[in-house]
């Protein structure tokens, strides 16, 4: 991996997404089945913020998991919806970014995916795994382990 190739090198293209509107089962379901840890939040295509799993568990913290509340808790996590719990205020990036800018962005915050944008639509999402898994694609960057 070069770090001044495009970020759409590594970028995942066409990310799954939620709207704002979607109930936040929506979020767990996805969270579950596709093992993944952000989800863009779009309308009509267009970024409007992300869902960490980090965020979600944080906000599902105050429900209580006794067999007893199971009802009310699913009640509640089809009441609650994306928008508010999402966050607003993102760094994104553009598919023609080096890589070399997502490597810095990550450095200096404290989140660890960003949305890849086209104007305003989103076009992919690129995770600190992405830059990982390039790093370690490299011809010389395996390892044996004992």
């Amino acid at each position: 991996m070069n770090i001044l190739d495009p970020i759409s090198t590594i970028m995942t293209p066409n990310p799954i997404a939620v709207g704002v509107n979607d109930p936040l089962s929506v979020v767990d379901k996805l969270f579950r089945e596709h093992k993944i840890h952000h989800l863009p939040v779009v309308v009509e295509g267009k970024l409007a913020g992300m869902v960490s799993k980090s965020d979600y568990l944080f906000f599902r913290r105050g429900f209580t998991t006794d067999e007893t509340e199971k009802i009310e808790e699913e009640v509640r996590m089809n009441n609650y919806t994306v928008g508010d719990i999402m966050t607003s205020k993102l760094a994104k990036l553009e598919p023609t970014d080096k890589i070399n800018v997502a490597l810095e962005v990550f450095r200096e915050n404290i989140f660890h995916a960003l949305p890849v944008v086209d104007g305003d639509r989103l076009v992919g999402i690129v995770t600190t795994f992405d830059i990982i898994d390039g790093l370690a694609s490299d011809s010389g960057a395996t390892a044996e382990y004992n």
